[in-house]
């Protein structure tokens, strides 16, 4: 199971690009209101989610997705359950992905990018607190996946993908999608 988090003010394409390539895979995945059953995006689209926070079932995750946008991720960012389920998921070797603000707000807010590289929205480097700072639109170091945002949002979710099922699956969902992914 994989789950997005979505609070008000996400960035509409980060949340939902990964749930789609995910989706074209086979991967269950499941978008988890921590606002409210229906979240609004940065851009005011409003989406239904399928759980809440506490129906989530954080030890059958296998992955934990955190769009970036503003206010959403500060919005994620300040809810303990929120960082809570992002922490569980970290210590038990799940993946962990954010992307655009994410990787600087929650996941160096929360000290789980020492030592590791990763990626942000520009100018937000300094919040990922004991990262190499990388400038490419996804990086990957271990279980770690972290994006700079909009326009890296196709490369996240298939880095998503290939993490989950492969690097040929990645390539059939991409070339489906007509996307160039790794080339």
């Amino acid at each position: 199971m994989v789950y997005v988090l979505l609070a008000e003010g996400f960035e509409e394409l980060e949340a939902l690009s990964p749930v789609d390539l995910l989706r074209r895979s086979s991967v269950e995945v499941k978008l988890v209101g921590v606002t409210g059953k229906t979240v609004h995006g940065s851009h005011g689209i409003g989406v239904e989610t399928e759980l809440s926070m506490d129906e989530a079932d954080w030890d059958a995750a296998e992955a934990v997705i955190l769009p970036g946008g503003m206010p959403g991720t500060t919005n994620l960012y300040a809810d303990k359950r929120v960082t809570d389920a992002v922490r569980k998921c970290y210590d038990d070797g799940k993946f962990v992905a954010a992307i655009c603000a994410a990787p600087s707000v929650i996941l160096g807010g929360m000290g789980l990018l020492q030592g590791r590289r990763a990626t942000c929205y520009p100018g937000m480097e300094d919040g990922m607190k004991g990262a190499t700072a990388v400038q490419q639109t996804c990086v990957r170091d271990g279980k770690i996946i972290t994006a700079c945002g909009v326009g890296g949002a196709l490369d996240f979710a298939c880095t998503l993908v290939s993490a989950l099922c492969g690097e040929a699956e990645a390539r059939r969902v991409a070339d489906s999608a007509l996307y160039a992914f790794g080339k």
